[in-house]
């Protein structure tokens, strides 16, 4: 019985229309991690940090600040490519990519589902190959000893949440679009089963005065 502790990112460059200009923190996601390693510092020490190859995770992990605690990187903690998935979607069934906030919750459900239903170009990641690398990364890391923070993205804590629950693609859809920027999730690996201990914690954003750093993007 291992428990693991999942973070995602904090905010990126919000708006962008392509994983080059979206893969960064915007200076709110630096102060965001910032405060994040802050609470995590006080009263959860971890022996080692590890995160996604992403430029928006390793920048997570760096502006957490835990001092003396090591930081490698894991690439099966990568997002879904779903700027990829997205214009797959708009050569094969014309479906636009979004310009809004409101037009991207109603798109993901529709990417998501057409990923499921192997419905995009086959030079992308399967689902099925996404769920194999991101619960090979748990595996490994609950080999490890001592204590490991995993710092990823929303998708990758969503389908897992969604693998512990058993949740249908409709559920997983809510719980991807309300995973917030830095939040922490807590999961038990039992050997292959998993389990959900905790979902979108954020203490370091209660403060009333940090309500504008409660972001999605």
């Amino acid at each position: 019985m291992v428990e693991l502790t999942l973070i995602r990112h904090g905010q990126a460059q919000t708006g962008a229309k392509d994983e080059a200009s979206y893969d960064s923190l915007s200076d709110l996601g630096h102060q965001q991690a910032q405060w994040l390693g802050q609470s995590l510092g006080d009263v959860q020490p971890f022996d080692q940090v590890v995160s996604g190859a992403m430029t928006r995770q390793i920048e997570t992990a760096q502006s957490m600040g835990l001092a003396g605690v090591p930081h490698n990187t894991d690439a099966r903690l990568n997002e879904l490519d779903y700027f990829g998935l997205a214009e797959s979607l708009r050569v094969s069934h014309n479906i636009e990519i979004p310009r809004s906030m409101q037009a991207f919750a109603l798109h993901v459900p529709q990417v998501l589902d057409a990923w499921r239903d192997e419905k995009v170009d086959d030079g992308l990641e399967t689902y099925d190959e996404f769920k194999s690398r991101i619960m090979g990364a748990l595996h490994d890391a609950a080999d490890q000893d001592g204590r490991i923070a995993l710092v990823s993205s929303t998708g990758v804590i969503a389908t897992l949440a969604a693998i512990a629950l058993g949740l249908d693609m409709v559920k997983k859809t809510k719980l991807f679009l309300r995973v917030m920027n830095t939040s922490v999730h807590k999961f038990e690996l039992i050997g292959d089963d998993l389990h959900l201990l905790q979902f979108g914690a954020i203490p370091h954003l209660e403060h009333p005065d940090r309500a504008h750093a409660r972001t999605y993007g």
